[in-house]
């Protein structure tokens, strides 16, 4: 069994962040969760819940897999 790479869950989530040019703080708003949840997130410390992933996926607009670094598209 394949353990969860969270490196791949970081930089997903900062390159989409910053591809669609907006800061954690507007995000955290976005997503109704803490600034310094996202800056967990972004640096590995920490991984969202289910819930939280699913926001992520429609805000950004790609699939789940591709965040949790499953898939490549």
């Amino acid at each position: 069994m394949e353990v969860f790479d969270r490196s791949a869950f970081s930089e997903r989530l900062k390159h989409l962040r910053m591809e669609k040019n907006i800061g954690q703080n507007a995000l955290a708003e976005e997503l109704k969760v803490s600034n310094a949840s996202i800056s967990y997130w972004e640096t590995g410390k920490q991984i969202p819940s289910a819930e939280v992933i699913f926001k992520l996926a429609k805000y950004f607009a790609v699939s789940a897999d591709y965040l949790l670094g499953l898939k490549d598209y």
